[in-house]
């Protein structure tokens, strides 16, 4: 479910009233009339909820979920095998669906609305003692700033925030949708809780499917200058205690993030990606969606991990795809010798 410090609720709605809003047929046998308070997680939902299934991955969940309705492919491979106290849709594009049912809870959810608030700092703030806010720092309502925390100039704090004790926050810094611990250093130019990077496309263009999760950065997290922090889009964008996050980095939504883990700048881990405790990421990597690689593992700068790839703990890594830093060089070194090799009676 959306966090109501964050997120507006326009529901319940009928059933009904989801499906004249996602243009999907109402299932034979259904219900019109039955109330859904909100959207949630196949994990996270219960029976007033509505989540959804692409039919990739999360097999389990699916299987495992308390939601009371569900969107699902209408063309499946292998048939979903039926619960008792589940009402699937199926659906021609289960993400456009999604989004559409997303839009009608939460119609503001896309960025912060600063309409209403008259001063830099609204009212129902809490600001701790020895708090030092910069020149031009705003911040929204509900949000929290723990004792001892400097603010830097121009910083956005926005709606429900929540900042722990003895942070430093350089200056131009926007964060929203999170939950911060204590002892943070955050570098100007950091932009943290923004709309992840999420889509239903077709011929007719991309649909923007609402971002509805939270990030939340541990204690002692350094994270660098114009480093960009996307929020779940249902879930939670996790960072570690401890972690450190180099310039120019980008953590796309639904990343976990272990302890102690360091990020080298220019790096890009994409959505729904998980890092175990004490990970090296070396500058440029990219690291493709649903990846996991294991605590101590260590990428190479430039390492490119391919969707879905899982990578044991403790290794070094390199090359594209990753591989173990033995079998890299030894490509490397094959290769060059393939290109050295001496050309007889003009062919090679």
């Amino acid at each position: 479910m959306a966090d109501p410090r964050f997120y507006d609720n326009r529901g319940p709605y009928t059933l009904a009233e989801v499906f004249a809003k996602t243009a999907v047929a109402l299932p034979a046998g259904a219900d019109g009339s039955a109330k859904i308070d909100d959207l949630a997680s196949l994990s996270g939902a219960s029976a007033t909820h509505l989540s959804f299934f692409t039919g990739e991955g999360a097999g389990t969940e699916f299987l495992q979920t308390a939601a009371g309705f569900c969107f699902v492919p209408a063309k499946k491979a292998k048939p979903l095998e039926p619960l008792s106290h589940l009402v699937t849709i199926p659906c021609v594009s289960v993400q456009h669906a999604f989004a559409a049912a997303a839009n009608l809870f939460y119609p503001e959810a896309h960025l912060d609305d600063w309409s209403r608030q008259r001063a830099p700092v609204d009212p129902s703030a809490e600001i701790g003692e020895h708090v030092v806010l910069g020149p031009g720092v705003v911040v929204g309502p509900h949000a929290q700033i723990g004792d001892g925390t400097h603010i830097g100039p121009n910083t956005v704090i926005g709606r429900g925030v929540t900042v722990g004790r003895g942070c430093k926050i350089g200056s131009n810094v926007s964060i929203s949708h999170a939950y911060l611990g204590d002892q943070l250093l955050i570098l100007p130019g950091a932009q943290i809780g923004q709309p992840g990077f999420g889509f239903a496309s077709n011929a007719q263009g991309h649909l923007k499917i609402p971002q509805l999760g939270r990030v939340i950065v541990q204690d002692r997290v350094e994270i660098g200058a114009c480093v960009t922090v996307d929020r779940g889009s249902l879930g939670d964008t996790v960072i570690g205690e401890g972690t450190k996050i180099d310039n120019l980095v980008q953590i796309a939504h639904n990343v976990h993030i272990g302890r102690h883990c360091v990020i080298v700048s220019q790096a890009g881990i994409a959505g729904s990606t998980t890092l175990g405790d004490f990970v090296v990421v070396g500058g440029q990597t990219g690291v493709a969606d649903h990846s996991r690689i294991g605590s101590g593992a260590r990428l190479a700068g430039r390492t490119g991990v391919f969707t879905n790839q899982e990578l044991e703990g403790g290794c070094d890594y390199g090359g594209m795809p990753a591989k173990p830093v033995k079998d890299w060089m030894r490509e490397l070194h094959a290769v060059n010798a393939l290109i050295k090799k001496p050309k007889r009676n003009g062919h090679d």
